[in-house]
């Protein structure tokens, strides 16, 4: 008996040693199957368009360091010249040189800004799959320094600008082009200055078009097109006590500004940014639909900070550092928009002030800035070009940690919209100011077809 048991172990050892067997061959098939038709991770194939070529071009010129910006300049007018559009250069500082064109429409005011800067952050060497600065094709990616921040939007900015000027026929409106000289530096030879000293640039704008908008990415596929009409502004400030003891006391006494969960003031953009964006949100989609519900209901908490963030002013502290006979440390206060920023330097004064400590510098100060508008006709062709080229959901974004130089144009009135014409993956928007910068060529000829649409839809409606 003990031996027949052994047997039929034997035998379902061998039944079970073939079936997994076959099992793994037909699962090794199977993945390889996969494999073969699944090309999300495989480079495709690459064409050279003008736009590529052009976009090579402008990342070769290392526009880190003022000679750079001006021959970053000189390239894009004399790129609009041969064109036949007119090309004005204005030099803000030495070397600091901003571009400007513009095409006359049919009717006054109503006009359309594209405006990209021509600066980058300056790129190491290390950690980079090519040189920051040669423009090479790696693969189906362009790596270079400024491929996103911001050389590829300028380029498709171009693009549709001399469209509409090839064409022929008057837009509509004016149609103005405006490459800036500095902005990563806080924009001071860049629109600042020509806010200051060259009104005439943005007579008759009532609309612009910038970077900042997002493409959120599920592996290689877009699911939201988000349009960005402003975010939380920033006041950085120095705080400083005799002792590091009165310093930690501080920065604990911010602690629960920092990632509060309790809500603070709620805008009626980000409740409509909620309710739009929640369709796209597993997780989060019962308390993104109504916020005044999940608010009311004690369960704001339940947000991750990034949510909670756009209901707050909140609060970043740096480290410790000793200055002289005395301990300072950096503050940053993220406001919400409408946020006036002396009130909250007096608020942190407040603070501090309690635990020995106080303000002494304040070495950014931005806002209040008014979000714009999503009712426009622009926004809504912006939307509607996303949702028809990259069938996703479109909608308006509030961004919590990211400016731009719209921040200088809409307290003048002027409706700004930021957007990502081409799809930025997650990990590809890591690398933003950070090594190995790197665009996907076909998303970027995507988005060179978006914003050419979108802009001749504009001009000839």
């Amino acid at each position: 008996m003990t031996h027949r048991n052994e047997r039929i172990v034997a035998s379902v050892l061998v039944l079970l040693v073939a079936a997994a067997a076959a099992a793994a061959i037909w699962w090794s098939r199977k993945e390889r199957e996969e494999m073969r038709s699944d090309l999300r991770y495989i480079p495709k194939p690459v064409t050279v368009t003008p736009e590529l070529t052009m976009l090579q071009e402008l990342v070769r010129i290392d526009s880190s360091k003022p000679e750079g910006v001006a021959a970053a300049a000189r390239w894009v007018a004399a790129y609009l010249q041969r064109n036949g559009i007119r090309a004005e250069v204005i030099e803000s500082a030495p070397s600091m040189l901003n571009v400007y064109a513009r095409i006359e429409g049919q009717e006054p005011g109503g006009a359309l800004l594209l405006f990209n800067h021509l600066d980058v952050v300056p790129a190491g060497t290390e950690g980079w799959r090519a040189p920051p600065f040669e423009g090479r094709l790696w693969g189906d990616l362009l790596v270079g320094r400024g491929t996103i921040d911001m050389k590829g939007i300028a380029v498709c900015q171009l693009a549709a600008f001399v469209d509409v000027a090839r064409s022929g026929r008057k837009p509509k409106h004016d149609l103005v082009f405006l490459a800036t000289a500095e902005e990563e530096q806080g924009s001071r030879q860049g629109m600042q200055w020509l806010l200051a000293h060259r009104p005439d640039l943005f007579e008759g704008v009532a609309y612009g078009i910038t970077e900042g908008g997002i493409t959120e990415m599920m592996s290689e596929e877009m699911t939201w097109f988000g349009i960005e009409i402003g975010g939380k502004q920033y006041v950085h400030a120095v705080i400083s006590a005799p002792t590091r003891e009165a310093i930690l006391r501080a920065r604990v006494a911010l602690e629960p500004f920092i990632f509060s969960r309790r809500p603070g003031r709620l805008l009626p953009q980000v409740r409509e940014y909620y309710a739009q964006l929640a369709p796209t949100r597993f997780q989060f989609r019962q308390y993104l639909e109504d916020i005044d519900r999940t608010i009311r209901d004690g369960q704001f908490w339940r947000l991750p900070p990034t949510y909670r963030d756009l209901v707050q002013n909140s609060v970043v502290t740096g480290p410790p550092e000793r200055a002289g006979d005395r301990w300072q440390m950096l503050i940053t206060l993220l406001n919400l928009p409408d946020e006036d920023p002396d009130a909250r330097v007096s608020w942190l004064g407040t603070v501090v002030a309690a635990e020995g400590a106080r303000v002494t510098e304040v070495r950014v100060k931005e806002g209040p800035v008014p979000l714009s508008r999503a009712d426009t006709p622009l926004f809504a062709l912006l939307a509607a070009e996303a949702r028809e080229r990259y069938k996703v959901p479109a909608g308006l974004q509030v961004l919590y940690r990211s400016t731009s130089d719209a921040r200088f144009l809409r307290p003048r009135g002027i409706d700004v919209y930021g957007v990502s014409p081409y799809a930025v993956t997650y990990f590809q928007s890591l690398a933003i100011h950070n090594n190995d910068e790197v665009i996907t060529v076909g998303a970027f000829q995507e988005g060179v077809e978006y914003l050419r649409d979108v802009v001749r839809a504009w001009a000839f409606p």
